[in-house]
C-alpha cells in the first residue's frame, strides 16, 4: 500500500528539480500565511461578502489587476531564469526539458494570464464610470467571467508542481503538442487552463460590447465617447470574433489527444498546418486585442496632461476600428517561410503593411495633441512619452518583418523575439502601467509616491532597452529562438550578457513598483484625494468622488459633449448633477454562484487532464447545478433608498444634498 502511494506521488508531483522544490515550499508557506492571517484577523466573512461574491465592477477590476500582478511576477521569474541560462555560453543552469517548459509557460502567462486580466481590470474599473453608468450590462456574468479566468489561470499554473508543465511552445504547434511527442499531462493543463479562462474572456467581450452600446449616459452619442471606451469597443469586437476560434482549435487538439482523433496528425490524414492557421487566426487579433486599450489609455493621458482636446478624434476612432478589422487579415505573416506560395505571401505582406498606417496615424495624433500644450510630467505622462519611441521602433521592425523575402532571414531568430517584446512591453505593458497610475486615485482614493514611481519608470525603460536592443543584433548574427545554450565560438555571449543585465534591471523596476504600492497604502491618509479629480481630468470618471461609491453616480449625468467633465468645469457647472432630484437606485446583489461554478469547472478540467471520470462527472454536474440554481433564483437585486444615498453623498462629498 505504502509503495503504491509513493509510486503515485512520484508520478503525480513534479520531483527531481531544486527549483520546483523551492516553489513547493514557497507555495505552502504562502498558503499557510494567508490562511493564518485571515483567521487571526477574523476576515473570512469579510473576504467572502466583500470580494469573493461581489458583482461590483470596480472590485472585480481590482481583483483582475491583482491577479495580473501575480502573473507578472510568475512570468517575470520565468524570464529571469531563461536569461540566466543564456547569459553565458555552455551554462547548465537549466536542463533542456525544464527550459522548454519555462519558455512555454512564460509566453502563455504573460499574454493570457497577465496582459488579458490587466486589460480587463482597467475595462471594469473605468468603462462604466466613463460612460456615466452604474454598472456593466451583466453584473453576474462579469463576476463569472473573472472567476472563470482565475480558475483557468490557477489550473494552468498548477502544472508547475503537479503533473509537469507544457513544453510545446506558447502556441502548442502539432506535432510537438500531440501525444506521440508529448504524452504527459502538461499539454492537457495547457488546453484546459486556456479553455476555461477563454470562456471568461469571451463573456467579458460580450458584456462590455453591450455595456458600451446600451448603457451610455443620456445624451452621449458614440462619437462623443471617451477614447478609452472606443478602444475597449474595438477590442471587444475582436474578442467576440477571435476567441471562438481559439476555443474550437484547442477543442480539436484535445480530441486528438484524448479521443484519438487525427485533425492535426499527418499519419491519420490530418494536417498540422491547419492548426497553425487556426491558432494564428486567433493569435494575431489577440495581439491587437491587448494593445488597442493601451492606445485608448495613452489618448486619455496625453489629452489630460497636455490640457488640450485630443487632436483628430474621428481619425483616432477610425484608426482603431480599421485595426480591429485588419487584424483578422494578417495571420499568415507568421509563417511566410512555410511554403504558402508567392501570391499568398504577397497578399499577407500587403495587409501587414497596411495595418501600419492606422497605427502610425495615432502616433501623430498624440504628438499633435502635445504640440503647444501645457504639458506636465506626472508619472502617467512619463509612461506615455516613454512608450512613443519604443513603439515606433517596434512598429518599424514589424514593417521589416512584413516583407516576405526579408522575413526569410529574420524568421525564427532573436530579431523576431526583440520585435515582439518591443511591441508588447513597450506598447501593452507600458500602456497598462500608465493607466494604472492614471486611474489609481479613482480606484483607491489616494495618489502614489511620484518619486518612487519615477525610479520604477527609469529602471523599466533602461532595463528594457538593455535587454531587447542587443537581441535585434543577435538575431541578425544568426541566433535562433528557443536555443537552450550556445558555444563560445558563436560570438554571442557579450550581447546575451547585456540582455540578461537588462532583464535584471526590469526586475528591480518591478520591485520599485511593489514598494510604491506598499508605501501608498501606508501613507494613504497623507495622500488622500479629496477632490475626486487630482489630474484635472476631462471625462466623467473624474466628476465623482474617489473612490467611487457602489452606485457610481447619485444622478445619471447628461453627457452630450466630448470631454463632458472638462466642459462642465469651464462653464462652472461641475456640481450641477448632484443638485438634481434623487431617486432610489436599482443595484444587483452579490452572488456566490460564480465562484462556486468556476470551482466546479476547475474540478472538471482537472478530471479531463488526468482522465479521472469521478472528477469529470462531479465538475460538470456542479456546473449544471449552479446554472439551474441561478435560473430559479429571483432574489438578485435591490434598491438603495434615497436617504442612504443622501448620507453616502454627504459623507464622501462633505456637503449636504
Amino acid at each position: 500500500m505504502w509503495e503504491k502511494i509513493k509510486e503515485f506521488a512520484s508520478e503525480f508531483f513534479v520531483t527531481g528539480d531544486p527549483l520546483i522544490y523551492g516553489a513547493d515550499v514557497t507555495i505552502v508557506l504562502t498558503l499557510i500565511a494567508t490562511v493564518s492571517g485571515l483567521t487571526y484577523f477574523k476576515k473570512w466573512k469579510w473576504l467572502w461578502r466583500e470580494w469573493l461574491t461581489t458583482v461590483d465592477h470596480k472590485k472585480i477590476g481590482i481583483m483582475y489587476i491583482l491577479a495580473a500582478f501575480l502573473m507578472l511576477f510568475r512570468g517575470g521569474v520565468d524570464a529571469l531564469l531563461m536569461r540566466a541560462q543564456l547569459a553565458m555560453p555552455e551554462l547548465n543552469f537549466l536542463p533542456p526539458d525544464h527550459y522548454n517548459q519555462i519558455f512555454t509557460t512564460h509566453g502563455v502567462i504573460m499574454i493570457l494570464f497577465m496582459a488579458m486580466p490587466f486589460m480587463f481590470g482597467l475595462f471594469n474599473i473605468m468603462v462604466p464610470l466613463q460612460l456615466g453608468a452604474r454598472d456593466v450590462a451583466y453584473p453576474f456574468l462579469n463576476s463569472l467571467s473573472f472567476w472563470l479566468f482565475f480558475s483557468g489561470a490557477m489550473l494552468f499554473n498548477l502544472s508547475f508542481v503537479i503533473g509537469g508543465s507544457p513544453d510545446a511552445g506558447w502556441l502548442a504547434y502539432p506535432p510537438y503538442s500531440g501525444t506521440m511527442y508529448n504524452p504527459g499531462v502538461g499539454q492537457d493543463f495547457y488546453i484546459w487552463g486556456i479553455q476555461i479562462s477563454g470562456l471568461g474572456s469571451l463573456m467579458t467581450g460580450i458584456n462590455f460590447l453591450v455595456t458600451i452600446l446600451k448603457m451610455r449616459a443620456p445624451g452621449m452619442k458614440l462619437m462623443k465617447m471617451p477614447m478609452f471606451s472606443w478602444s475597449v469597443l474595438s477590442s471587444c469586437i475582436a474578442i467576440i470574433f477571435s476567441f471562438p476560434i481559439l476555443t474550437a482549435t484547442l477543442a480539436l487538439l484535445f480530441l486528438d489527444r484524448y479521443a484519438g482523433a487525427h485533425f492535426f496528425t499527418l499519419d491519420g490524414g490530418g494536417n498540422p498546418m491547419m492548426y497553425i492557421n487556426l491558432i494564428w487566426m486567433w493569435g494575431h487579433p489577440e495581439v491587437y486585442i491587448i494593445v488597442l486599450p493601451a492606445f485608448g489609455i495613452f489618448s486619455e493621458i496625453v489629452s489630460t496632461f497636455s490640457k488640450k482636446k485630443l487632436f483628430g478624434y474621428k481619425s483616432m476612432v477610425w484608426a482603431m476600428m480599421i485595426i480591429s478589422v485588419l487584424s483578422f487579415l494578417v495571420w499568415a505573416h507568421h509563417f511566410f517561410t512555410m511554403g504558402s506560395g508567392a501570391d499568398v505571401n504577397a497578399f499577407f505582406a500587403l495587409t501587414t503593411m497596411l495595418i501600419a498606417i492606422p497605427t502610425g496615424v495615432k502616433v501623430f495624433n498624440w504628438l499633435f495633441t502635445m504640440f503647444r500644450g501645457r504639458i506636465t510630467f506626472e508619472t502617467p505622462m512619463l509612461w506615455t512619452i516613454g512608450f512613443i519611441p519604443c513603439f515606433i521602433v517596434g512598429g518599424l521592425t514589424g514593417v521589416l518583418l512584413s516583407v516576405a523575402p526579408a522575413d526569410f532571414q529574420f524568421h525564427n531568430s532573436y530579431f523576431l523575439v526583440a520585435h515582439f517584446h518591443q511591441v508588447i512591453i513597450g506598447g501593452v505593458v507600458f500602456g497598462y502601467f500608465a493607466g494604472l497610475y492614471y486611474w489609481w486615485p479613482k480606484m483607491f482614493g489616494f495618489t502614489l509616491n511620484e518619486r518612487i514611481g519615477k525610479w520604477a519608470f527609469w529602471f523599466w525603460n533602461i532595463g528594457f532597452y538593455c535587454c531587447f536592443m542587443p537581441q535585434y543584433v543577435l538575431g541578425l548574427m544568426g541566433m535562433t529562438r528557443r536555443v537552450v545554450t550556445y558555444s563560445w565560438d558563436k560570438g554571442w555571449w557579450e550581447l546575451n550578457l547585456v540582455s540578461t543585465i537588462g532583464a535584471v534591471l526590469m526586475a528591480i523596476a518591478f520591485l520599485f513598483q511593489v514598494w510604491q504600492i506598499v508605501d501608498g497604502f501606508k501613507h494613504q491618509a497623507k495622500n488622500r484625494d479629496t477632490t475626486g479629480d487630482p489630474w484635472n481630468g476631462r471625462t466623467l470618471e473624474w466628476s465623482i468622488p474617489s473612490p467611487a461609491p457602489v452606485y457610481n453616480f447619485a444622478v445619471l449625468p447628461n453627457a452630450s459633449r466630448q470631454d463632458e467633465w472638462w466642459e462642465q468645469k469651464q462653464s462652472a457647472g461641475a456640481h450641477q448633477a448632484i443638485k438634481q432630484k434623487l431617486e432610489p437606485i436599482h443595484m444587483p446583489k452579490n452572488s456566490g454562484v460564480p465562484i462556486v461554478m468556476s470551482a466546479f469547472w476547475f474540478i472538471a478540467g482537472f478530471g479531463f487532464i488526468f482522465d479521472w471520470t469521478g472528477f469529470i462527472y462531479t465538475g460538470l454536474a456542479g456546473v449544471v447545478g449552479c446554472l439551474v440554481y441561478h435560473s430559479f433564483n429571483y432574489d438578485t437585486d435591490y434598491y438603495i433608498p434615497v436617504d442612504e444615498i443622501e448620507r453616502t453623498e454627504a459623507a464622501i462629498r462633505k456637503v449636504s444634498i
